[in-house]
């Protein structure tokens, strides 16, 4: 399979960069007819041994329609925690990147969770080294420690918290208005949200999206001025000029959702622009813009998509499902550490839905 290969850099806890390096290799485009062939492949081996497909709004259009039309889903990363736990089938196939498949083997040891490729990673994931954090936690063992979902299930098993961006804000304003002191990691712009939020006294992992990072508050005003009639719509692990312009902030349910339901004719968008194919769907008579980046140059690190989530194609599911591999091993005692922070959230989120419910078609919770 030919693939073309990109390089970046990555920064460590006092925001210098290293000489350690992530890189994504993407799969090349396919042809329809070869789309077809391996869509059709890909739902025989699904049926076959009794798998479901569990994708991130992120991925492939072709892969988010074939999870749907397969029984699976299209999610968020909560979403998907909670499907693959819940879910019949034996077999998990996760459409995202490592943490996702992670925390579906951690929730669900006994099922066999398979990945289109491993080393689909996060700049968030590799940005937070496990050993790094845990001295970081060390020397603050008076805070609740919070962490994001995007990290490794060693990082997780150092925490008393994950959270999402569909649930950060009231997790964190919970445990403020108790009194806990929050450690925070890895996105600190996420976390700058939140703290100006609900004005918890919250220590900060020095972490970035190198999708979400890369949106610019001046583009997006000028943008803005071309199109006075759209609403906004921000992912909180943007920068802070970015999100002080936005008519929306959250996860990217919430951005579907306001979309979907939203008045207005027109959306601009600042999220990973994976997410377009699913508001097209639920939306169609909606004008959707993309938010501005640094732009195509050599400064131009994502361009609003996540290299390592197109790292997931219809050739590499088709060759995971044909050999049973690449397969996700969390062991023990990480996973059983990391699960009760798990747990933990699933529970909060769980109260707070039954409290008010708050659930969209084709959608499931913002």
């Amino acid at each position: 399979m030919s693939q073309t290969l990109f390089d970046y850099t990555r920064q460590d806890a006092a925001g210098a960069c290293s000489t350690a390096h992530a890189w994504a290799k993407v799969p090349a485009p396919l042809t329809p007819p070869e789309r077809t062939a391996l869509t059709e492949r890909a739902k025989a081996l699904l049926l076959r041994h009794n798998a479901v497909l569990v994708a991130h709004y992120y991925v492939d259009g072709a892969l988010q329609d074939l999870a749907l039309e397969t029984g699976g889903i299209v999610s968020d990363s909560l979403e998907m925690a909670r499907f693959g736990r819940d879910h019949a089938a034996q077999t998990l196939v996760v459409a995202g990147v490592r943490f996702m498949g992670e925390t579906a083997k951690i929730l669900s040891p006994e099922k066999r969770v398979l990945m289109p490729d491993l080393d689909a990673t996060c700049s968030l994931d590799l940005g937070c080294p496990a050993d790094d954090f845990a001295r970081f936690c060390d020397a603050h063992p008076d805070r609740q420690v919070v962490v994001y979902a995007n990290t490794s299930a060693a990082v997780k098993a150092r925490a008393d918290w994950m959270v999402t961006s569909s649930c950060a804000l009231e997790i964190v304003a919970d445990l403020h208005a108790k009194g806990q002191k929050i450690l925070w990691a890895p996105d600190r712009h996420l976390g700058r949200y939140i703290q100006e939020q609900t004005g918890a006294d919250m220590l900060m992992w020095n972490g970035a999206c190198i999708v979400h990072d890369e949106f610019k508050g001046l583009e997006l005003e000028l943008l803005r001025e071309q199109h006075p009639g759209a609403l906004v719509l921000v992912h909180p692990e943007s920068p802070k000029r970015v999100v002080e312009q936005a008519d929306v902030v959250g996860s990217t349910s919430a951005l579907i959702k306001a979309v979907v339901e939203g008045s207005a004719p027109a959306y601009i968008v600042a999220t990973d622009n994976g997410i377009l194919h699913r508001m097209r769907q639920l939306a169609p008579g909606k004008t959707l813009i993309e938010a501005p980046t640094a732009g195509n140059s050599a400064t131009c690190k994502s361009c609003a998509h996540c290299p390592w989530m197109a790292m997931n194609g219809l050739a590499n599911l088709v060759d995971c499902l044909e050999s049973g591999q690449p397969e996700i091993h969390v062991d023990e005692p990480v996973r059983a550490k990391a699960q009760r922070c798990i747990n933990r959230m699933l529970d909060f989120a769980a109260a707070r839905k039954a409290a008010a419910s708050g659930m969209t078609p084709g959608i499931g919770a913002a």
